[in-house]
């Protein structure tokens, strides 16, 4: 990017974080802290009524309900080929969005999903993001070499912080360019629990002129998860243009339809098969810890 882009994105910025300061910024709930028109009480009743789109901030029911909104997931640094193979017989059984899964598992969930329409989804700087640009885009081309088809990246958080924009953007950058080349998704982690609200609107400006597919609020291993105020603000921030996915502590329907009406269009949950059998009124088992 050169100096005159640079500006301009900086620019594009302050004009981001000025309409949010704004005095006349549209009215959020009470009980939710999410803009009025997006409040999971408020849509409650239409969701449950089968609703898969609802006004301009829950765009994200696709045909396949519940399910193919989500992607089952299994990042824990112990996880087993055994949980890797059952995490993907449920994932063809239940037709979740895809399985995301650290990068060793790629080539083994590509070969047991191949007869699937279930995507693989790999992590890319996971979870700190703080390794270095080249080395995301040496994990992005291999992990869609062994059948990724979606990358979820962690951007550099501290760079973020420290102002770098230009560094983050090459950050993001170096994962974008190979998936577009590839047809892979991207989706760029903001660990919103590390940052004001000033510094979300910041990655989500720099996410979307890095060309990415999505923005996702968090590893899941950060201080905190997925929120209504950060999906909202990201959604706003982000336009219809770009995905918004939301993970991290999702662990239930109810959950997952205060992300959706505040404007998710994925969600990253180790809970995908209780969220599933509850949206279907099933006996649904205990919650697990989402990642």
């Amino acid at each position: 990017m050169d100096a005159a882009g640079l500006q301009r994105l900086i620019q594009i910025i302050v004009e981001e974080l000025a309409a949010a300061g704004r005095g006349g910024t549209p009215a959020r709930c009470l009980c939710h802290a999410v803009l009025y028109e997006c409040c999971p009480d408020r849509l409650q009743g239409i969701l449950d009524a089968g609703a898969t789109r609802i006004g301009l901030h829950a765009t994200g029911g696709p045909a396949g309900g519940v399910a193919a909104m989500i992607d089952h997931t299994l990042l824990k640094p112990d996880a087993t080929r055994v949980e890797i193979e059952a995490l993907c017989r449920e994932a063809a059984q239940y037709q979740f969005a895809s399985v995301c899964v650290n990068p060793t598992w790629v080539a083994t969930c590509a070969r047991l999903l191949r007869e699937s329409a279930v995507r693989v989804c790999s992590v890319v700087g996971f979870p700190l993001g703080a390794t270095t640009a080249d080395t995301k885009h040496f994990e992005t081309r291999r992990a869609i070499f062994d059948g990724a088809c979606e990358i979820d990246m962690v951007i550099n958080v501290g760079a973020l912080k420290s102002g770098d924009l230009r560094l983050v953007e090459r950050d993001i950058e170096a994962v974008t360019l190979p998936c577009r080349e590839s047809g892979a998704l991207s989706k760029v982690i903001i660990e919103a629990a590390l940052l004001t609200d000033d510094e979300k609107i910041t990655a989500c400006t720099l996410a979307k002129a890095a060309g990415a597919d999505f923005v996702k609020t968090s590893t899941g291993f950060g201080p905190g998860g997925a929120t209504a105020h950060d999906v909202a603000l990201m959604r706003r921030v982000v336009g219809q243009e770009m995905g918004v996915k939301a993970a991290g502590g999702v662990r239930d329907l109810e959950a997952l339809n205060a992300m959706v009406a505040a404007g998710a269009t994925r969600i990253g949950a180790s809970a995908g098969v209780r969220i599933v059998q509850e949206s279907r009124g099933q006996q649904a088992p205990a919650a697990a810890k989402s990642y």
